[in-house]
């Protein structure tokens, strides 16, 4: 990694003058380098950072988790590879180190000078969300040395320290969250550069728990995983749809507006289709999350409750029209490997993410967009919904199986209130209709613990983070290593029996009858390999002691995911 210095403009030339007037004597150069900026200047620049980061590399980390697929067959990412030189998929990196970085640091030490420990708890619970989800998605990352400024090259710490320095630095902030309360700043100033909660310190408290509780879960494969633990800090953590953290934009020219808006076409390049997997969770023909009975004569699947709008189908998630697009005959589908040729007919295309074209689309400033897919939407980085899924699926294996289902019910519920604000007047009404139906059918929500399975909780936490949660569901997939039963599964070989998997329907390329990329030696992708501008230019002794210039290192499980 370059050498990470940060400065402030300078004068060319500083000059002393021992006949001065007396105001030239106490005058403070407002641009020199011993003055920082108030707390409340570096939050919106650094929220916005984060969610650019996630939103960046979600197009490329979107289609290994099959979110989506390219609109033509992509031998690439969608057959988990890398783009060798290049920064594609490297802007969480470029986040955490360079515009949060020392932005951040340099936020909480001027909130210590000013005791706005509301600012400085903050900044700690910012850190431990920057270094969760970089160590998340990258595996072993700089930490220890990063911001050294007597550093030229800096050494790698190990996934379990990161892990370690996550908890430390959520409780370190939930000490301050504490402090603040009992010293309050009189004129803080938190609201207004605060995107995300506009100055409510309690949704931030609760958002650090929700660190924490991720921190936590994550080592489920882990003897020592606690879940009991995990449900606690759930418990402390979002309690409704109300305290979702998710960051604003206003939407009114291109540099305020969300970066997947149609106004910023950046879902055009690269250009994705919804997958086949997500259309098959939502419309029914996932075989978890559908409600067919099965005719004993002909062994065909027949509708248990028709869909009040496509009458002689089976009954529709109501989430379906608000989050993705439709083909031009109307009727929803996503997907594979080979993008949209693998439709003959050119109506039976799905439109792009936007809802608006086919094949081919622009940069538009008027298009209206869909779900989180609009020019002024938010971008939610944690969510109630998230977390009862998370809290269902610790219960669920330390067998406390009726909270699981509270929980379950509670996810799918909020995730429902999440996307019908996104619904038009006009599509409320058979969405209302959908829903009661959708929550009254005991396939879709079992009426008694003894018939919810881990599939049904996985997979609606993975419809609930469709779009934005790319990492934590990345995070689900690795932990039980794509195609793993409930025991998880192994890293050494991918399960080939797909009747029991837990993520049942999600497709590797192998699946599809196609190899992974070239390097993978036949492997699907654990990690994203570091920022090639930062590290494989300027940090690669550094890179070599971890593996990282081997060409199949983005195939090396994580810690976080292995038994041990």
């Amino acid at each position: 990694m370059k050498k990470i210095i940060y400065t402030a403009l300078m004068a060319a030339s500083l000059f002393t003058f021992s006949g001065c007037e007396s105001y030239l004597d106490v005058n403070t150069n407002p641009n020199g380098p011993d003055q920082m900026v108030m707390p409340h200047l570096y939050m919106s620049p650094i929220l916005t950072e984060m969610a650019l980061g996630i939103q960046f590399d979600g197009r490329y980390l979107g289609k290994y988790t099959a979110n989506w697929h390219g609109q033509a067959a992509d031998i690439t990412w969608d057959r988990h590879g890398y783009a060798p030189n290049s920064d594609a998929a490297g802007q969480i990196w470029r986040s955490t180190y360079y515009t949060s970085g020392l932005n951040l640091r340099d936020m909480i030490r001027k909130a210590e000078e000013e005791k706005k420990w509301d600012f400085v708890a903050i900044g700690y619970a910012l850190q431990a969300f920057n270094w969760q989800l970089t160590t998340d998605y990258h595996g072993e990352i700089i930490m220890s040395q990063a911001f050294d400024p007597t550093k030229s090259a800096f050494e790698y710490d190990s996934q379990e320290k990161v892990y370690a320095e996550v908890k430390r630095l959520a409780e370190l902030s939930l000490s301050y969250f504490e402090k603040h309360k009992a010293e309050p700043h009189p004129n803080s100033r938190l609201a207004e550069g605060d995107l995300m909660f506009d100055g409510n310190v309690a949704k931030w408290e609760k958002f650090t728990y929700g660190i924490l509780a991720i921190n936590a879960h994550h080592l489920s494969n882990k003897p020592n995983y606690n879940p009991a633990k995990v449900i606690e800090y759930v418990d402390k953590s979002l309690a409704s749809n109300a305290d979702d953290a998710t960051i604003r934009f206003t939407g009114s020219v291109s540099g305020d507006a969300n970066f997947w808006g149609p106004m910023r076409g950046n879902l055009i390049s690269p250009n994705v289709r919804q997958s086949r997997f997500i259309v098959g969770l939502l419309d029914g023909t996932n075989p978890v999350l559908r409600d067919a009975n099965v005719d004993p004569v002909t062994g065909v699947a027949v509708p248990n409750i028709k869909d009040p709008v496509f009458t002689a189908q089976h009954l529709k998630d109501p989430r379906l029209p608000v989050m993705l697009a439709p083909a031009a005959d109307g009727e929803y589908r996503g997907v594979g490997f080979g993008g949209v040729a693998e439709y003959t007919v050119t109506a039976q295309r799905p439109y792009n993410l936007y809802g608006t074209t086919s094949d081919a689309g622009a940069t538009n400033a008027t298009a209206q967009g869909k779900y989180l897919f609009q020019n002024a939407a938010r971008f939610p980085v944690m969510t109630y919904a998230q977390m009862q899924f998370i809290k269902a699926e610790a219960a669920y294996k330390s067998g406390a199986k009726a909270v699981a289902l509270d929980a379950y019910k509670k996810g799918v519920n909020a995730h429902m209130d999440f996307v019908r604000a996104y619904a038009s007047t006009a599509e409320r009404t058979v969405f209302d209709q959908r829903r009661a139906a959708y929550m009254a059918n005991t396939k879709l929500v079992p009426a008694t613990a003894a018939n919810l399975t881990l599939s049904h909780i996985m997979l609606q936490k993975y419809v609930a983070q469709w779009a934005w949660g790319f990492v934590e569901t990345w995070s689900d997939l690795r932990r039980y290593h794509y195609t793993g039963n409930e025991s998880g599964g192994s890293y050494d070989e991918i399960d080939n029996d797909a009747s029991d998997n837990v993520f049942r329907g999600f497709a590797l390329p192998t699946d599809a009858g196609l190899q992974f990329y070239s390097t993978n030696g036949g492997k699907p992708a654990y990690r994203v390999r570091p920022r090639y501008n930062s590290e494989y230019v300027w940090n690669i002794e550094a890179l070599r002691s971890i593996g990282g210039l081997e060409t199949n290192y983005h195939t090396k499980e994580m810690w976080f995911s292995s038994p041990q």
